[in-house]
């Protein structure tokens, strides 16, 4: 009779798997929409099932659907409290809701955020994510209630201890936010020294930006692109080359090159490509050049409202 029950167990077992197996591929593929849609009906049925309750939770908050996201999250709190990463991501929920909502709102909402990520770095000690939402927590957070610099340079101390380049990422970005340019830079750098991953070049390339020192962009960009050897890093050149109209051949190159060597897994989808093209051909003066590549890119992405923009520019040439 035993083996009976645990045979009839078996189909459900096996449609739970797949459902789960469903949606985890659809979230990885960016399919956010379609695994909600696979995973809520299965969740309706089974209400206590954290982890199908976690990826439902997953596919609303990538669809920035905060309130449904903190709703599924707060399951998952309730279901278990000790698991440090439903108490992340409960707190991280209800951190982006709270940027949606008016002041007052969000005011009443900023202890339980913060008493989430808390909950989660006394459950465990190396939790990464919630040490980084505390650092941006208290560097966004106005002093009057509660942010504060050096609670910011606390959790990036521990991340530190923990994650050498993540530490040094934090630091950045707290000098960066607070206004100190030269400290950031070096940290951005020591990051990149420690780990050199894509990653640790892209912020320092992202902060040379907002210091507009665009030729410094380029240069790192080059050293990550030796590095490694990442098309979508030609786009980057490209990009830096029209915004800031400089090294203008050189962007040029760059940008013919990905899109020659172009494939989705790139990111950058082919009429951004063209569009920054299109800047570049204006600048020069190259009107022919810059209606080819511009109407290129309307006609892949025709709801772009700033590739119009750029073709009424172009044709007061």
């Amino acid at each position: 009779m035993k083996k009976f029950c645990l045979l009839l167990l078996i189909p459900f077992a096996l449609h739970s798997q797949n459902v789960v197996q469903e949606t985890e591929f659809l979230l990885d593929k960016k399919k956010y929409e379609q695994a909600e849609v696979v995973i809520e009906n299965y969740v309706l049925d089974n209400p206590n099932d954290p982890k199908s309750i976690e990826l439902l939770g997953d596919a609303y908050a990538y669809q920035e659907k905060w309130d449904k996201a903190v709703e599924q999250y707060k399951k998952l709190v309730d279901l278990n409290p000790r698991v440090a990463e439903y108490q992340y991501k409960y707190g991280g929920a209800m951190g982006m809701k709270a940027l949606e909502v008016n002041k007052v709102t969000a005011l009443f909402m900023i202890d339980d955020v913060e008493e989430a990520f808390l909950k989660a770095i006394a459950l465990d000690k190396n939790h990464i994510n919630a040490r980084w939402a505390l650092v941006e927590y208290y560097v966004q957070l106005p002093g009057i209630i509660g942010g504060s610099v050096s609670k910011s340079l606390q959790y990036a101390n521990e991340l530190e201890s923990i994650s050498k380049v993540d530490g040094y990422l934090a630091k950045g970005y707290i000098y960066e936010y607070d206004d100190e340019p030269e400290l950031a830079e070096k940290y951005y750098k020591m990051a990149i020294k420690t780990g050199g991953s894509l990653n640790c070049y892209e912020k320092l390339t992202a902060f040379y930006e907002k210091q507009q020192r665009p030729d410094y962009a380029i240069q790192n960009i080059e050293v990550s692109q030796k590095k490694h050897n990442r098309n979508a890093l030609h786009y980057q050149i490209g990009k830096v080359a029209a915004e800031y109209n400089i090294q203008l051949e050189k962007g040029e190159a760059c940008l013919q090159i990905y899109l020659e060597n172009y494939s989705p897994e790139d990111g950058v989808p082919k009429a951004w490509a063209h569009y920054r093209l299109a800047q570049i051909y204006r600048i020069q003066n190259k009107k022919d050049l810059a209606l080819n590549h511009i109407e290129r890119a309307i006609r892949e992405l025709p709801k772009v409202k700033v590739f119009g923009e750029e073709k009424s520019q172009i044709l007061k040439l």
